[in-house]
């Protein structure tokens, strides 16, 4: 995708072929700067800090984390420490451990003088994997949304709401939810998006908003609120959101609000749709509400709010009363009766543990997991 309409990708490895860079994502839409990581505490501090985010994304800058860590000592009681240093950064995405797990399967039967070089070449090969997914994301989306614009007027829009920042800010390039959005904006389907703010961190006004404007996609930011009025309304043709860990059975979990966000589509007809890499994947959990650790931040991203100033600088403000109690879930769990499909890329399929085991019967996580770092 593009900042400034150079391609750009959200990690890299920096010119001395070792470091790795990454955006300050803290910093968007105000601000746009690049963060070099040089060991494996820079990474999990960017993974912590939300300086890089997004399920595909913390997976990919993990497995760079730990490919620095090699780098720096190869021994195996490194491999363990970086490994799990890196696993506790943030613990709801399953990307995170699927990312880890694929860099200690590659690793840790070979000498020690050979782990960095083939840790860094699964890292790269990973971000290369996600690339290729998104796009087959994009191109099963993209389908969609063809046959909702074949049942409008040639001069109206495809209006989708998204949740969020499922974009290529969260992956390595191209985003899931966005894909397909993408896809269809360039090749020439008139789409309009319904981007909501995504409180408390409002990722979906700065991140979200910030893709689209820098790509051309037409889009339009509401409170969180508004999802469910657009819809009674018929302003919503359909929703398209990501996934941070999605159950062998098909429940979602996603950015706090989707779940709501889900109801309102169902209580109204409107396709609910959730843009799936494979990686998200965990057939292991099965029950989403019972199974997953659900992330608990800061209160003060919810007490505080950062914005542009009247004056142009950037400012932080406080919002709530001095010593009001705050909590701040980040992930709901919506559940696998309330999404229409799962656009994953081998295809657009039901929501149910039938459909996810017949397309990925070779998926890692439908096998005893490897234990971390053995």
């Amino acid at each position: 995708m593009k900042i400034g309409g150079i391609s750009t990708r959200s990690v890299w490895r920096e010119p001395d072929g070792w470091s790795v860079g990454i955006l300050d994502q803290t910093l968007l839409p105000w601000r746009i700067a690049r963060l070099r990581l040089r060991n494996d505490a820079d990474a999990a501090h960017a993974i912590a800090s939300m300086q890089t985010r997004g399920a595909p994304l913390i997976g990919a800058v993990a497995a760079y984390g730990l490919a620095l860590a090699l780098r720096a000592d190869s021994s195996d009681d490194n491999l363990h420490r970086a490994y799990a240093r890196l696993l506790a950064a943030r613990p709801t995405a399953i990307n995170l451990k699927w990312a880890l797990d694929e860099i200690s399967a590659a690793v840790r039967h070979l000498p020690p003088p050979q782990r960095a070089e083939a840790a860094y070449r699964r890292a790269d090969a990973i971000c290369d994997e996600d690339v290729a997914i998104n796009t087959a994301i994009g191109q099963h989306g993209k389908r969609l949304i063809e046959a909702v614009a074949a049942r409008k007027r040639a001069d109206e829009p495809v209006n989708i709401l998204t949740h969020c920042n499922a974009g290529w800010l969260a992956t390595v390039d191209l985003g899931t939810a966005t894909a397909p959005i993408y896809l269809a904006h360039d090749a020439g389907i008139a789409v309009h998006v319904f981007v909501d703010e995504t409180r408390p961190r409002n990722q979906g006004a700065s991140l979200t908003a910030f893709e689209f404007g820098q790509h051309g996609v037409p889009h339009t930011v509401i409170a969180d609120n508004a999802g469910g009025h657009l819809m009674q309304h018929g302003r919503i043709d359909m929703v398209i959101v990501g996934s941070d860990r999605t159950t062998g059975r098909g429940d979602v979990c996603n950015k706090i609000g989707t779940y709501l966000k889900a109801l309102a589509a169902f209580d109204n007809g409107v396709p609910f749709y959730v843009g799936l890499p494979s990686p998200t994947i965990d057939f292991l959990s099965d029950d989403g509400v019972a199974d997953i650790l659900i992330e608990e931040r800061s209160g003060a991203e919810v007490s505080a709010v950062t914005g542009r100033t009247e004056t142009g600088g950037v400012g932080t403000v406080t919002v709530v009363p001095d010593g009001t109690a705050v909590e701040n879930p980040a992930f709901d769990v919506t559940p696998a009766r309330l999404v229409t499909g799962l656009i994953t890329e081998r295809g657009v399929l039901a929501s149910s543990r039938e459909a996810l085991e017949a397309a990925f019967p070779d998926h890692p996580s439908r096998r005893r997991p490897p234990e971390a770092a053995a």
